[in-house]
């Protein structure tokens, strides 16, 4: 069921590639910044515009509770129905909401098999089946590899996309391919990779990698004032 999917922009398609033919079941989606860059501003984004496809998302948070979760998405939601004058915005947050359940763990506490627990835990009472799932504060500093593998396993299992919000830092260089030192030694493992630079007064957006498409990527920016994505 599509809930008027030309309600909410689509930021996977400005930024060149529409997310049906990008983000497939199993595949892995980044979105990489400093902290306080805007990472959960973008994915959120991301995520309603799944949501209002009609598209089940699942959103793990390992830094914030559930509320302040919910409270993120309405407030994003609600400068999108602002900047897009946007009709019946109540019955439209009614139909999306139902698309989305917020998981929370503790970063110490979180592991692919106690992931694997809940969302079994979902599926098999046919409470929540997921077709996007956003894990959003996992710390990429260590070797990820073995739990990106358990994750591809896991998401292929459930017939579930991956995004992650990933966290760099000012101070390192880039690796030697010019990819962050986060994502380069799991790149093969990810099908698209959005990076995000503050640069003067706004937060330039930019497809790193991308399956499928990304060719045809326009200038892209955080509107400043809204928080939005848009064109330059």
């Amino acid at each position: 069921m599509t809930h008027n999917n030309k309600t909410l922009a689509d930021p996977l398609e400005l930024l060149g590639f529409g997310n049906g033919e990008t983000m497939v079941p199993g595949s892995f989606g980044a979105i990489m910044a400093r902290a306080g860059v805007g990472k959960t501003t973008l994915i959120v984004q991301i995520a309603l515009n799944y949501m209002a496809q009609g598209q089940n998302l699942l959103h793990i948070s390992l830094r914030e509770p559930i509320a302040k979760v919910d409270v993120y998405y309405r407030e994003v939601f609600d400068r999108q129905v602002q900047h897009y004058h946007l009709p019946n915005s109540e019955a439209l947050w009614d139909a999306i909401i139902t698309h989305r359940f917020i998981m929370t763990f503790q970063v110490e506490g979180f592991s692919v098999p106690k992931l694997q627990e809940r969302l079994t835990d979902l599926t098999t009472q046919d409470i929540f089946h997921p077709q996007l799932i956003i894990i959003d504060g996992l710390p990429f500093d260590d070797d990820m590899r073995p739990a990106l593998e358990e994750l591809k396993k896991l998401a292929d299992g459930v017939k579930a996309s991956i995004w992650f919000t990933i966290t760099t830092h000012r101070h390192e260089s880039p690796a030697p391919d010019g990819l962050p030192v986060q994502l380069s030694p799991v790149q093969d493992l990810f099908d698209v990779a959005i990076d995000m630079q503050p640069s003067e007064q706004v937060v330039k957006i930019n497809a790193l990698k991308s399956a499928g498409g990304g060719d045809s990527q326009t200038d892209l920016i955080l509107d400043p004032t809204t928080g939005l994505i848009r064109t330059i």
